[in-house]
């Protein structure tokens, strides 16, 4: 219950824990437990029968505790805590970002079937859709930000589209794509028997800065490790979206057995609770450091939304779906893969790993690293190139950040 229509921020310490239930725990405990205890035989059978959706939960029935695979807690706690964000009915927490995004691509594709996707997404996202799902006959058919309405849908046209899938923004470019555009889109590809849905990968905007569901969009995806997790410690993904879809993500997350445990279920709770104070700052931080980073002469090009051009194609869509620039800031030294490695190798404060989202400030070279097993191709028409730096931006101060990228650029 909601009563004073409290923010997010303000519920994520209590939203759906009862204490009197736990003790008087004010914080929800760890339950850390395979299986749950019956009353009686009778309460199992009801208990099953809504689990495998043998008949309709009554008004006043809520589903029971079965088993840490079908349910659990610190699970459940943390599901709906997640869906206040996005404005979601149901969620789903998966044990990584991967095991969320091929959870949703294996339930809504077929073989024969043909998946619209974005370009660039995340290594992994890449890998995925174009050498594993292939294996089952699914196609690939990736758009670029610079395409319009008329040439996607001349790539995807009579192509048993049943998916499109949206990274935006983009990683590591941080290229941005129109979610009303990708709705339009889905919807003439599609039919009311048939219908194309959309799903969006908003990790790089977390819960906080993006809310593609209230875009068009039919299902949002995250790798909760980064933001929401933001802490460097933990492996997870989300899920989010109406009802009805999102029971075909949760009933083929029983059977593959994914979910997040109760640990981790713990811990992204914890995380949840400063989520808002952890981006915000992070924003502002990546504010100063992309500012110092365009006046730079050894550096290219910065690939930060808050230095997007007013009136171009991109200002727009940040304007209409963004609150933040956002914390990830890519740019390009002068120079090709020597420069960028002397750079991130004479590091002091930033950390030279992959991840982002996290409290401390990262720093990787994508097209070594992160997407080395994107195509050559792609890596060149997209921008991914061997003079491309990826930084994610943490807590720290920022002159502390912008002192250590200083001194790393006089070296190179």
């Amino acid at each position: 219950m909601n009563p004073r229509n409290f923010q997010p921020e303000s519920l994520m310490m209590s939203y759906g824990y009862k204490p009197e239930l736990s003790e008087g725990a004010i914080k929800c405990p760890i339950f850390q437990t395979s299986t749950f205890v019956f009353k009686s035989a009778q309460e199992g059978k009801e208990f099953f029968e809504l689990a495998y959706g043998k008949r309709e939960k009554n008004p006043d029935e809520q589903p029971g505790l079965i088993y840490s695979r079908l349910n659990n807690p610190d699970l459940q706690i943390l599901e709906e805590r997640l869906c206040l964000w996005d404005g979601a009915e149901k969620c789903a927490v998966f044990e990584s970002g991967m095991s969320a995004i091929s959870t949703v691509l294996f339930e809504f594709l077929r073989p024969g079937d043909s998946l619209l996707y974005s370009m660039p997404v995340y290594g992994g996202t890449d890998h995925f859709i174009n050498k594993v799902l292939p294996q089952y006959g699914i196609k690939g058919i990736g758009f670029s930000p610079g395409d319009s309405k008329e040439e996607i849908l001349k790539k995807a046209r009579n192509k048993g589209v049943k998916l499109v899938y949206v990274e935006t923004p983009a990683n590591p470019t941080n290229a941005l794509f129109d979610l009303n555009l990708c709705r339009e889109i889905a919807d003439e590809l599609g039919t009311k028997d048939s219908p194309v849905y959309v799903a969006v990968d908003n990790t790089y905007m977390g819960p906080l800065w993006q809310h593609p569901l209230k875009l068009g969009a039919d299902l949002v995806l995250y790798s909760a490790t980064k933001y929401i997790g933001g802490h460097s410690d933990l492996i997870a993904g989300a899920v989010l979206g109406n009802a009805d879809l999102m029971q075909r993500v949760l009933t083929l997350r029983t059977f593959l057995g994914n979910m997040a445990g109760p640990w981790t279920g713990w811990l992204l709770m914890r995380s949840l609770e400063t989520l808002k104070v952890r981006m915000t700052q992070q924003a502002a931080n990546a504010s100063q450091v992309a500012d110092f980073l365009a006046g730079h002469p050894k550096v290219e090009k910065v690939h930060y939304l808050g230095h997007l051009e007013p009136g171009s194609d991109q200002y727009r869509i940040f304007k209409n779906q963004l609150t933040s620039a956002g914390a990830m800031v890519s740019f390009d030294i002068k120079g090709a893969e020597k420069e960028a490695f002397k750079f991130l190798d004479a590091l002091k404060l930033f950390h030279l790993a992959v991840s982002l989202g996290s409290t401390e400030s990262l720093a990787e070279h994508p097209a070594a690293m992160t997407h080395s097993d994107v195509s050559e191709e792609d890596r060149k028409n997209l921008g991914i190139s061997e003079k491309l730096i990826r930084l994610s931006i943490g807590v720290e101060n920022y002159q502390d950040l912008i002192w250590d990228i200083e001194q790393a650029l006089n070296q190179v």
